[in-house]
Formats: structure tokens, sequence, C-alpha cells
């Protein structure tokens, strides 16, 4: 679990894909301050997908991480090439403040940004998804994770798939968001708890359905029965 506020932002130093499994591995520098208590299979969130140190030097000025084909289709870590810079979060400790929302490092999709404008120091995004239907769990003024990095969000069109994020300037030097313009891509992980809550009412209302004496039936049956004695009058 990570916190979505970026503690270092690295730089690929290697990038390797590997044919026969569709697997990517990549070196990631330029990390020396996250790197002092690691060890291999840590958790660390890169540019918002949750991924597992599989090496690391003596002197810890690096490490390797393995991306899997199922992250490929999901993320856009596919694009990283030799010298992309890329957001790092280590994971969470009991004694961490949860400064941003709770981030699993699990990416729903990309979105593609298609406004990028100054806002007094501030600079205002918005993006349009790739797959739309994950803009039901995005709502004015909750938690969204862009390239990992836990923001607010400021207005929300769901008919276009689409939603604006403003990034203040302390943080336009922390993250990599900075540096991409109108028709990059970023990793997007919407909040948890939509689709939590989403869930529960699904199952919830199928379990009252399909039990014939249930309340949600005795509602239904009594709605149908008062319409029925109208209709007939």
């Amino acid at each position: 679990m990570f916190t979505g506020l970026i503690e270092k932002i690295g730089t690929v130093a290697e990038c390797s894909r590997h044919g026969e499994t569709g697997e990517v591995t990549m070196k990631i520098t330029d990390c020396t301050e996250i790197l002092a208590d690691v060890h291999l299979g840590d958790s660390i969130c890169t540019n918002g997908v949750c991924l597992t140190v599989t090496d690391f030097d003596a002197a810890k000025t690096f490490f390797r991480v393995g991306v899997a084909p199922e992250t490929l289709r999901k993320s856009n870590l596919g694009s990283l090439a030799v010298g992309s810079k890329a957001n790092l979060e280590r994971a969470v400790t009991s004694e961490v403040r949860l400064g941003g929302h709770v981030v699993q490092g699990h990416v729903d999709t990309i979105a593609t940004i298609v406004e990028r404008n100054p806002d007094g120091n501030a600079l205002a995004y918005t993006f349009e998804l790739r797959d739309k239907e994950f803009i039901r769990y995005v709502v004015h003024k909750g938690f969204v994770a862009v390239d990992g990095t836990s923001l607010t969000v400021t207005n929300v069109d769901d008919a276009q798939g689409r939603f604006s994020v403003m990034l203040i300037s302390y943080s336009q030097s922390k993250v990599v968001m900075t540096d991409k313009h109108v028709g990059d891509t970023v990793n997007v992980e919407v909040d948890l708890t939509g689709k939590l809550i989403e869930k529960q009412v699904e199952l919830n209302l199928r379990g009252q359905i399909e039990k014939g004496d249930s309340a949600l039936n005795q509602l239904i049956s009594a709605l149908v029965e008062k319409k029925v004695r109208e209709t007939l009058k």
C-alpha cells in the first residue's frame, strides 16, 4: 500500500523486453535516497504501478523490477525507455502519515492529457480515460492517483470520460507530470472505495432479488399491486 506522495523521481537506465514471456525488465537509478532500507521482494510504486524489487547493487544506487504482460496492458510502462523519468514511492510503514490517500499501485487504465493550462502558479490538467467505464469511480473533490500521485479531482465529465486535477507549484518539481504535455499518457488508479461500495451494493441487491420474501421483493410486489389497482380503476 502507498500514499500517493512521491518520494523521488528516478531514471530508467536499462529497459529490456523478453520476447518469450512478454515481460519487461527495468533498471532504475537516481534513487539512492529511497534504497537505504531496501530488500529483495520489496514493493516500490513506479509511475503508479506496484512493482517488486528483484535486484539492487551493494551501494544501493539502483534497483531492478520486472513488469508483467498484464501490467503492460493496463499501464503505459511499456512506453518507458532509457532516460525516461519515473515517480517512485516505497510501500508505507505503520509510522507513515497518510498525507495522500490509500493507493494500491494497481493501475486501472491509462488516460491521455487533453488540456494543460496554467492557473496562477498552478497547472490545470484534463485527462480522457482510455477505458471510459472507470469514470463512474471518479467524483468531484474525490481522490485519484495519476502516475502514482495522489490528487484531488476538480471536475468530472461523465459523458466524455474526462476528469481534471490541479498541480500546485510545490508539487510541480516533485513529479513527472510537469514534463508531460497534451497527447501524452498517464497511469490512472481510481479510488478503491467506490469500487468496494459498488460491489457490496450489487451483491446485496442480487441477494435480495433471489430471496423471494426479501424486503426488496415485498416492496416491488406492493408497488406493482398498487399500480395494477390504479390501472383497473
